[in-house]
């Protein structure tokens, strides 16, 4: 739990009555936001009004302010925390004329209608008290660290979502998850990061309130000091995209770099791609009401657009990130790109034999860009409970990578939590996350137990249709004119064929071949009359994750079960004794 957000989330017991709990956060993270750009420009406040009396143009500032202070943004108002409550009576215009003279790029209080609640507060006669409550608390960051600060962001949305009766896991992912997602994403001893003043970039499409930018820069840094690394996110819910680029602001990032909007539909960075790219998108959303924009995209784009390989089904719209951050690698020319998202488990099998999912893991695959799939423990995630997994696209993987595929199963590696938070009560600890990173390190060495290297081919098949004749009422197979068996398509059957069958593949033997042997295997014996027609053959793939790992767990032995069954039967008497008595 988060002390500092817990303190400032009690500032909302001010506003019970005019507002109601799901509306506190309305107020509370703005003005949070508020306060800790405030704590940032105080020291400068003079510098930049000396500043602006001379530069009018919004552009220039911004350059001189970049020259003076390090900072990329600024505010021209007279007004500020520390002057704000001398003016009883002109509270309200002034905080509104703070808020107004931000530098451009802080857009933040537009997007949290914050003017409006300003408007609200001042009705109930309660703005003074919260102003004064936020006044008493120093969010400099020399006082409150980043990390510190992005504790209390999380608390304190975590605490308006509860309130709201909404899902958290919309807005933040937990911090064990993304950990784990950086190191996998970072893994790679020849990604460069060791290099003396080494560049790159990071991109979340799905930014939320940027919690995932904010950790995997830590992170990063961390373990790599001299690297510069420029952040990008867009954020189509104004609410998060506003703490998004709020964060953003007060650590020292280009805020310029966070966009809002809907990825799928209007690509802010659409000429741009990147070292790492991350994202939690959400599961399960239905993209009904863009379809035509993103359908029309693809058709138009060509066999190079984001879309190109194939469309998941609009109930879900989860593979859709996932084509958009294949297509954000940076190119192996330059270096290559690695990817790191989570998803629920249908991308891994959902759709069959040509169908949009099927051909998106086809364009992954046959594409090399596949490298691993982690699988995350349940109950891991503050909104559901079920399955997810990490995928890790790379599209320049090392020697002994390429061509295959690492599926770990990191179910079993997680620590109970002493309280849970929604749906999350486990948690990945630093000792879990190492046991997963040294199965992904050891790669073909590792323990078949919990990871399994495959090659891509192992994930293909054949969707094959085998026809039966159609008979006549004598029982007579009907023919064409040539005399070939008309097929009946009420027998109709279809079989898939793996690409591997027989310990083979299609490289070695050839497609038909292959189709061939198993027919006459698996199919001819038991329906002797039926023949393939190649003409309806397609192409899928599927990732089956658990069936690699499935145990088998022997029944029980009967004289066991039996036992136990009088046992319990024993107990049923006794209780009905007792009750009769």
């Amino acid at each position: 739990m988060s002390t500092l957000g817990s303190f400032i989330w009690s500032i909302a017991d001010q506003l019970r009555g005019p507002y109601r709990p799901n509306q506190y956060g309305n107020v509370i993270l703005p003005l949070t936001i508020l306060r800790r750009l405030d704590c940032i420009l105080e020291p400068d406040r003079d510098t930049v009004h000396g500043l602006a009396g001379k530069f009018d143009n919004p552009n220039r500032l911004k350059v001189e302010v970049k020259k003076a202070t390090g900072r990329s943004f600024y505010n021209t108002s007279n007004y500020s925390f520390a002057n704000l409550l001398k003016d009883a009576d002109g509270l309200a215009d002034n905080l509104g004329d703070y808020i107004d003279r931000f530098s451009p790029d802080v857009d933040v209080f537009e997007y949290f209608d914050f003017k409006k609640e300003i408007v609200t507060l001042e009705k109930a006669e309660l703005l003074r008290e919260v102003v004064k409550s936020f006044a008493a608390i120093d969010l400099h960051p020399s006082v409150v660290s980043n990390s510190d600060m992005g504790d209390a962001f999380e608390y304190i949305i975590r605490k308006f979502n509860e309130a709201a009766n909404e899902t958290s896991g919309d807005h933040y992912t937990p911090r064990d998850a993304i950990k784990l997602l950086v190191d996998l994403l970072l893994a790679e001893k020849d990604a460069g990061l060791s290099e003396s003043g080494a560049v790159r970039t990071l991109y979340d499409p799905t930014a939320g309130t940027g919690g995932m930018l904010s950790l995997a820069q830590e992170h990063l840094l961390l373990q790599h000091p001299d690297v510069r690394l420029s952040l990008f996110g867009q954020e189509y819910n104004p609410q998060s995209y506003a703490i998004c680029k709020s964060d953003m602001l007060a650590k020292g990032n280009d805020p310029s770099n966070i966009a809002f909007g809907n990825t799928l539909t209007d690509d802010a960075f659409v000429n741009r791609q990147f070292d790492f790219c991350m994202s939690n998108p959400p599961y399960g959303v239905d993209w009904k009401q863009y379809a035509k924009t993103i359908k029309q995209e693809k058709d138009s784009a060509g066999p190079y657009g984001r879309f190109a390989p194939g469309l998941p089904a609009t109930s879900d719209g989860q593979m859709l990130f996932l084509l958009h951050l294949a297509h954000k690698m940076r190119d192996p020319r330059d270096g290559g790109g690695r990817v790191g998202i989570v998803m629920n488990g249908s991308p891994l099998f959902n759709g069959g034999a040509g169908s949009g999912p099927s051909e998106i893991r086809r364009h992954l695959l046959e594409n090399d860009l596949v490298e691993a799939i982690v699988a995350l423990p349940t109950n891991m995630f503050f909104n559901t409970g079920i399955a997810t997994y990490i995928w890790i696209l790379d599209n320049f993987k090392t020697e002994e990578r390429k061509g295959k595929v690492q599926l770990v199963d990191g179910t079993s590696y997680w620590t109970k939590m002493r309280k849970s938070l929604g749906s999350k009560n486990r948690e990945i600890s630093d000792e879990d996350r190492a046991k997963v990173l040294k199965l992904y390190d050891n790669f073909e060495d590792a323990d078949s137990e919990h990871s399994i290297v495959l090659r891509n081919e192992d994930f293909g098949y054949w969707t094959i249709t085998a026809e039966r004749p159609l008979l006549d009422d004598e029982g007579e197979a009907v023919t064409d004119r040539k005399g070939k068996p008309k097929p009946d398509s009420k027998r109709r059957d279809t079989e898939n064929v793996p690409f591997t069958y027989g310990g083979s593949t299609a490289g070695r033997l050839g497609k038909n071949e292959v189709i061939q042997a198993y027919f006459d295997a698996e199919v001819a014996p038991h329906v002797p009359d039926a023949w393939i027609d190649h003409t309806k053959t397609k192409v899928g793939y599927e990732i089956p994750f658990t069936r690699h790992f499935y145990k088998y767990i022997p029944p029980r032995p009967l004289a066991e079960i039996d036992a136990d069954l009088e046992k319990q039967v024993a107990k049923i008497i006794e209780l009905l004794r007792e009750v009769e008595q």
